[in-house]
C-alpha cells in the first residue's frame, strides 16, 4: 500500500458557497487524502477548523455515508437532533438517505482537527 505524504498535500481553504454563507466556513482548512492516494469511490478530508469556524453548512447526503472523526481539539456536532460537543477521540457517522442535517462548528479557543469520510468520493 503506498504511503500518502499528507505533509505535501495541497491545503484548500476556498469554497463553492456563494458570498452570504461564504463567511460561515471562514477559518477552514481541508486535504483532501483520498485524491493523493488516487481513491474514487470514497473520499477522506483532512479539516483543521480555526476559532468560530463551521466545516460546511448543515447538510445531509442522500448516497453517501459519511463518518467524523475528531483528533484534536474539540468541536460542537449540531445537528436535528441538536449540539453534542466532541472531543478528541470522538466520532460520528450518518447513514445515507436520512435527512438528519449536520455540521462541526469549533466554538473554542484554538484549532481543531478532524477527519472524515464518505462513500461516493472527497
Amino acid at each position: 500500500m503506498p504511503k500518502i505524504d499528507i505533509a505535501g498535500a495541497i491545503v484548500k481553504t476556498s469554497t463553492g458557497y456563494p458570498a452570504p454563507f461564504r463567511g460561515r466556513i471562514a477559518g477552514r482548512e481541508r486535504k483532501a487524502l483520498g485524491n493523493l492516494a488516487g481513491l474514487t469511490q470514497f473520499g477522506v478530508n483532512l479539516t483543521r477548523l480555526k476559532p468560530g469556524a463551521a466545516s460546511a453548512l448543515r447538510h445531509w447526503h442522500e448516497n453517501e455515508d459519511e463518518f467524523i472523526y475528531v483528533l484534536e481539539g474539540e468541536l460542537i456536532l449540531i445537528e436535528d437532533d441538536g449540539e453534542t460537543l466532541l472531543r478528541a477521540g470522538d466520532a460520528a457517522g450518518f447513514k445515507a438517505g436520512v435527512p438528519n442535517g449536520h455540521h462541526l462548528v469549533n466554538n473554542s479557543g484554538r484549532d481543531a482537527l478532524s477527519g472524515d469520510g464518505n462513500a461516493g468520493g472527497a
